[in-house]
């Protein structure tokens, strides 16, 4: 790793702890200068704006979320449990110490009305979980609008348990997402009788 790469890993380490539990308009570039113990200049060599440095976190923070699912669902290999096992990692997040909610809502909410790259990295990082859902469904051989329905689920279980601060909707989410695969499976195939963990 080059100087200039570690010390870009610094300041997103810093600026995605700072701008998650704290919130973006919150956080001033001397809070991330000083938890990453970068110097003022360096910061700005590295990131010219604060809102680059918010992109780039947001583009980080989207990798990493969507890799950190994928690897949970793929311990799985039946297709419905595939599906359920989305709602399980959710619930594991939710029990992690400082969960904040969803990111790309939080700073969506904050940034979104004015900052268009903002927006744009919010919307990117919902498709693509739809449409990682999409191919799960695609791979249960289902209907596919069931996706955009397990999004809602899932979607609503983020943001009720930020502001909740609980686990439970994930477990209500799953409840009610077995509920629709068997409703669906009872249309289109036989029931895959997927029960609960």
């Amino acid at each position: 790793m080059t100087d200039d790469e570690a010390a870009r890993a610094r300041a997103l380490d810093a600026a995605e702890e700072l701008f998650y539990a704290r919130g973006v308009q919150a956080v001033g570039m001397d809070a991330v200068r000083n938890a990453s113990s970068l110097s003022l200049k360096r910061l700005y060599q590295l990131f010219p704006s604060k809102e680059a440095l918010v992109l780039q976190f947001l583009r980080r923070r989207d990798e990493r979320w969507r890799q950190a699912l994928a690897r949970h669902v793929d311990t799985r290999t039946a297709p419905d449990e595939r599906l359920l096992a989305v709602f399980d990692w959710l619930h594991a997040w939710f029990r992690e110490p400082g969960f904040r909610g969803c990111a790309f809502i939080n700073s969506f909410g904050e940034l979104g009305g004015v900052s268009a790259d903002v927006a744009e990295q919010a919307r990117h990082h919902k498709q693509a979980f739809r449409d990682y859902l999409a191919d799960l469904v695609a791979a249960s051989g289902l209907p596919a609008d069931l996706a955009d329905q397990l999004l809602l689920l899932a979607e609503g279980a983020i943001t009720t348990a930020a502001i909740t601060g609980t686990a439970a909707p994930a477990v209500h989410a799953r409840t009610a997402a077995l509920a629709l695969l068997r409703a669906h499976a009872r249309n289109h195939r036989a029931d895959p009788a997927v029960g609960p963990r």
